[in-house]
């Protein structure tokens, strides 16, 4: 059987995301998900796009989520791309039958319809982001390394320019105190930022909590992830999505230092 008959794709848009979902928060009462699913309508994200791969039951399975490089929600400069910003293949069972190459083989289709000069992607051996295996096995390369993170990158125009990463450690040292700098990206972003919020009440933190709400001020962000940045006097403590508990963590950590 091949892999095309274990599963349908279902294409999101911004006219269809109330009605579809999205992948990572199935509540579609949830306040992440009416966030999440506001943003993907936002005309600041035109051609904005997922891919949710169903099994034969329904069930969601993995997506991939790209847009236009130049409106990316992650510090790089890239132009005439297509930028992927999260691909996830839930199972070891799909991801070994090829889907998260399927896939990616579908973002490249739509790219070269549109005459684009390749695809790009940012990938990490940490939370919340892909790693590199994936991207390598279909000829994506490594152009720039920050930190944790690399900029993957298949180039369709030979001659066209590499992407780069903009340097978002140069931004840190503005931040002074406690700040939570987020963006809507993710459906889980809004949970963590009302969490750390109380949480900085409840231990006496003044906590600064700023909403990226454009792409520009994404690619921008003091850090790799770009749409979600704890930072406390310039350094940065958690470039991802935290829970509570890993917060006051890193509260007591830091308290003990002074």
């Amino acid at each position: 059987m091949k892999i095309e008959d274990e599963f349908t794709i279902v294409e999101v848009t911004a006219e269809n995301v109330s009605e579809v979902g999205i992948c990572c928060s199935k509540d579609k009462k949830s306040p992440g998900f009416i966030a999440k699913a506001e943003w993907f309508k936002s005309s600041l994200n035109e051609g904005l796009r997922m891919k949710i791969a169903l099994d034969n039951k329904g069930r969601q399975i993995a997506f991939v989520e790209y847009l236009p490089s130049e409106l990316a929600w992650r510090p790089v400069k890239a132009d005439n791309y297509l930028f992927i910003h999260c691909i996830t293949v839930y199972s070891k069972d799909s991801r070994e039958k090829g889907l998260g190459s399927k896939l990616l083989q579908m973002v490249e289709d739509e790219a070269l319809a549109q005459g684009k000069s390749g695809i790009c992607a940012m990938s990490s051996n940490g939370s919340w982001m892909a790693d590199k295996k994936l991207f390598q096995k279909n000829n994506f390369t490594t152009t720039s390394e920050m930190g944790r993170f690399e900029l993957m990158v298949k180039k369709l125009d030979p001659l066209a320019p590499l992407p780069v990463f903009i340097d978002w450690a140069k931004k840190m040292p503005e931040y002074k105190g406690w700040h939570l700098i987020y963006a809507d990206q993710c459906p889980w972003h809004l949970k963590s930022v009302t969490d750390l919020q109380q949480a900085a009440i409840d231990n006496g933190i003044i906590l600064t909590i700023t909403k990226l709400t454009t792409p520009a001020e994404a690619q921008q962000a003091p850090s790799g992830f770009g749409t979600f940045s704890l930072i406390k006097d310039g350094k940065l403590l958690a470039d991802h999505y935290i829970s509570r508990t890993r917060f006051e963590n890193i509260l007591r950590q830091e308290l003990k230092q002074k």
